[in-house]
């Protein structure tokens, strides 16, 4: 067995110890300790989600579990093991922790910025201009690096509608991951993201591989089927084969707002 079944076993048999629950989170997050180990989890139950509008109530667990198998499936593996299974608030999602905090920064820093308005370094990529607290000019620009691309890719598979600063963070090795993946795989274009920089460019050459592998993978009867619905998974499968077709990141849509609030 491997080192990512063993997390995935644990993910789906051990007890669930909550330790707190985040206090910023628009729906009830609580940090778990998997008994008897020193290795913790999110864990959304299902009851603990708040309605909305524009998506189905009790459905973003099992977008969470998808968004988290897409990855996995086209080779990307930038979202964290995450099943779902029954916990002490009843059924939902359980994410395996990425422990950020053992960088010393928070979510999003090096990675999304705010800057004067006369200039952005060289490395970064603007996406909106505007005022800090004092009034003054500030471009809010994100890191252009080969990860944050590959991750800006995967969000147009999965239609991601709230690609926050503080969804995005780095383990004590470095390594990048997206979290918090509820509002996605929506049939209607909602993509909302931070990472617009690339607006235009191709993709890379990896990512266009990994469109291809997501495309073979999606074909057959999968567990897709029992985490959103038909239609969705319809969508999912006609959206990536429109970007192998034309593999170019998109311009910002002109007739809807598309960066999620806040940005961090």
């Amino acid at each position: 067995m491997t080192a990512q079944d063993e997390i995935k076993e644990l993910l789906l048999s051990a007890d669930l110890d909550i330790e707190g629950v985040l206090p910023d989170a628009s729906n009830l997050t609580a940090r778990v300790l998997l008994s008897g180990t020193a290795e913790r989890a999110l864990y959304k139950p299902i009851q603990g989600e708040a309605p909305l509008r524009d998506f189905p109530d009790g459905t973003l667990a099992g977008r969470e579990v998808a968004a988290y198998q897409v990855s996995a499936l086209g080779g990307w593996d930038l979202i964290p093991q995450t099943v779902l299974r029954d916990g002490p608030l009843g059924p939902g999602s359980v994410q395996r922790w990425i422990d950020w905090e053992a960088t010393g920064s928070a979510p999003g820093d090096g990675m999304l910025e705010a800057f004067a308005a006369t200039g952005v370094p060289e490395g970064w990529l603007p996406i909106v201009h505007g005022e800090d607290q004092d009034g003054r000019p500030v471009v809010v620009a994100h890191r252009d690096s080969p990860d944050l691309a590959s991750l800006a890719v995967l969000d147009l598979v999965l239609n991601n509608a709230d690609r926050k600063g503080a969804h995005l963070v780095r383990d004590a090795s470095g390594r990048l991951w997206g979290v918090d993946h509820g509002l996605t795989l929506h049939v209607q274009d909602k993509l909302r993201t931070v990472l617009w920089g690339w607006a235009g460019q191709p993709f890379p050459d990896h990512d266009r591989e990994r469109l291809a592998q997501l495309h073979d993978a999606l074909r057959p009867a999968d567990t897709l089927a029992d985490l959103i619905s038909p239609e969705e998974l319809t969508a999912l499968i006609a959206r990536v084969e429109a970007l192998r077709t034309h593999p170019v990141f998109p311009d910002l849509p002109p007739d809807r707002y598309p960066l999620p609030w806040p940005l961090w």
